[in-house]
């Protein structure tokens, strides 16, 4: 029998008891779930950061932490975690975000918010959109999250660059890596999604002088992190024209505080860290199996490294 240690919020564990217990048992798992197991007799933790565990020291028989979501930024500097990390990859979250995703970029791509939100009794005929395959589109961030994204957009006609720290290669997606590659993914592109993690690296790499190199007008959307875009020099841009608008779903405070700028810009179209989420009946599935592959004596999947911080 398998001690598992529900570590999360405690509205998190009517959602997620019945969703695990169940795919404990469809995995052929003898499972002890709950949320009070004494640390030296826990096999696996179940994991967010918002949750009562913090210190990870007394958990000595502990053979993984299985995160719940799929940022890990606040958790991979706990200098206590030595267990493996796996992080959240999961198909629903990753379908959510690929709708999210396309939803705004059709939208920036249509033009949809002058007629929906312009409603004036003038009859504009003249506002053709171009076609997708003349709307370059740059993702920076081709993980699991990015490349599926970037696979859908290019599905759509959308000619898609994806951008990450170490060479990748992805089926029908230019990629491209490191700092001219940066430079080069980001010139002339019309619509910049953020995907990446945060990172002492990634902080910021959209700012004054990575934003001049977008095309005039360009549109951004972030549904990544909120520390990725420094967020003065976006509100220069989008004052300037150089950014037409930004629709952004997360922030560097959240909630965002009500006095921001952001929540006034007619520029800015604020969504509340909704792009997608985590789905108990599916997630309970790969946290189940990923445990299954540990008592299997095989590698688990999701590995978070830590010396890249995901």
């Amino acid at each position: 029998m398998l001690n598992v240690l529900f570590s999360a919020k405690a509205a998190a564990w009517a959602e997620y008891e019945a969703p695990l217990n169940a795919a404990f048992a469809k995995a052929g798992l003898a499972v002890n779930l709950s949320c009070d197991h004494a640390p030296e007799n826990v096999d696996y933790i179940i994991f967010t950061p918002n949750g009562p565990v913090t210190d990870f020291r007394p958990f000595v028989k502990t053979k993984a932490v299985m995160g719940l979501w799929a940022g890990v930024e606040t958790i991979v500097d706990n200098a206590t975690l030595t267990q493996p990390l796996c992080r959240l990859v999961d198909e629903s979250l990753t379908n959510g975000m690929i709708e999210w995703v396309t939803g705004h970029t059709l939208r920036h791509h249509l033009g949809m918010d002058t007629h929906i939100l312009g409603q004036d009794g003038i009859w504009r005929d003249d506002s053709f959109p171009p076609v997708a395959a003349n709307r370059p589109v740059t993702i920076l961030g081709i993980g699991a999250l990015g490349a599926a994204c970037g696979l859908a957009l290019h599905n759509l006609g959308f000619p898609v660059t994806g951008w990450s720290r170490s060479p990748k290669n992805v089926a029908n997606i230019r990629c491209l890596h490191g700092d001219d590659g940066l430079r080069e993914a980001l010139t002339g592109a019309q619509i910049v999604i953020l995907l990446l993690p945060q990172t002492p690296q990634t902080e910021n790499i959209l700012n004054a002088e990575s934003l001049r190199l977008l095309a005039h007008g360009a549109f951004i959307i972030n549904p990544g992190r909120g520390p990725l875009i420094d967020d003065v020099a976006l509100l220069t841009a989008l004052d300037s024209g150089q950014i037409a608008h930004a629709t952004l779903d997360v922030f560097r405070i959240e909630p965002l505080p009500a006095d921001h700028p952001f929540w006034a810009h007619p520029k800015v179209t604020v969504t509340p860290h909704i792009a997608s989420t985590t789905r108990p009946e599916t997630a309970a599935g790969v946290i189940a199996a990923n445990i299954a592959r540990g008592e299997a004596g095989e590698p688990f999947r999701y590995l978070v490294d830590r010396s890249l911080g995901y």
